[in-house]
């Protein structure tokens, strides 16, 4: 069973880096999938795992110039209150709503990136087989004014906020999706500030699903062994891939993790 949990971080690390989702999408399902944890300890214990993965990833992005910290801290502020009202909810809901509602969530996630997948079929983008310098400066759209952007960066984190609280995921499924397609950032970018909302927003749902008694430590730390290195070993392989792949990519693991887990539950509530 330990060596299995370190494997779930290393694997949910990976997904971290990679996505910028912070690895709860692996992690919320194998703990009680796989582990056999009750759903709540499910939903709070990748919280205080999330932190050092996404801490992880997001320094490797911001060498290479993709990842904005302070449209990251901002959706992290925005996002401060609805994490700890997210995880309040979860004591009235129950285990298994929250984790059918983590499913159509998901499914919804990529659905949205798939849709932007196709949009950009076709078109050329200038200097994605390039290198990390290049990367930084693939051509998206003309981006927002700057308080029409910062409205826009505080509505994404308080919704993140709110799913990270809610349903344990950090929240980063909802920031890359919305980064991309409303702030004009290229996916690479997007993930790389996800990384610092998502490390930011862990801290208070954290505090709080430990608070409700919904985190178990020892599980936090066995996980946590795995995350590190797999978070630097994410970032690494979507640093080398472009933009269009990690975009396709990141739809066809939330649709899996999303047919998964809601299917794991209808089938439980069978039972």
């Amino acid at each position: 069973m330990v060596v299995a949990t370190i494997v779930v971080g290393l694997a949910s690390g990976v997904l971290s880096g990679a996505f910028g989702i912070g690895g709860g999408l692996l992690t919320t399902p194998a703990i009680t999938l796989l582990l056999g944890y009750p759903a709540l300890i499910a939903v709070g214990t990748p919280l205080p795992v999330i932190v050092p993965g996404a801490l992880t990833g997001a320094i490797s992005y911001y060498r290479r110039d993709l990842a904005d910290v302070r449209a990251g801290l901002v959706m992290a502020l925005a996002g401060t209150v609805g994490s700890v009202a997210g995880a309040f909810v979860t004591r009235f809901v129950g285990g298994t709503a929250v984790l059918l509602v983590t499913a159509v969530v998901i499914a919804g996630a990529s659905i949205d990136m798939l849709l932007q997948h196709r949009a950009t079929a076709g078109r050329a983008v200038p200097g994605e087989a390039e290198s990390d310098e290049s990367l930084a400066t693939i051509a998206v759209p003309a981006p927002a004014p700057v308080p029409a952007r910062t409205l826009a960066f505080v509505a994404i984190g308080a919704v993140a906020g709110l799913y990270s609280g809610f349903l344990g995921l950090g929240g980063g499924f909802v920031v890359v999706p919305a980064l991309t397609r409303w702030c004009g950032m290229s996916v690479k970018r997007a993930i790389g500030t996800s990384l610092v909302t998502v490390a930011a927003l862990a801290i208070p749902g954290t505090l709080t699903h430990w608070y409700l008694g919904h985190v178990d430590w020892t599980l936090a730390v066995l996980l946590a062994i795995g995350v590190v290195p797999g978070a630097v070993i994410g970032a690494r392989l979507t640093g080398r891939a472009s933009d269009r792949s990690v975009r396709l990519a990141f739809a066809i693991l939330l649709a899996v993790v999303g047919v998964w887990l809601a299917g794991s539950q209808l089938w439980a509530m069978r039972g």
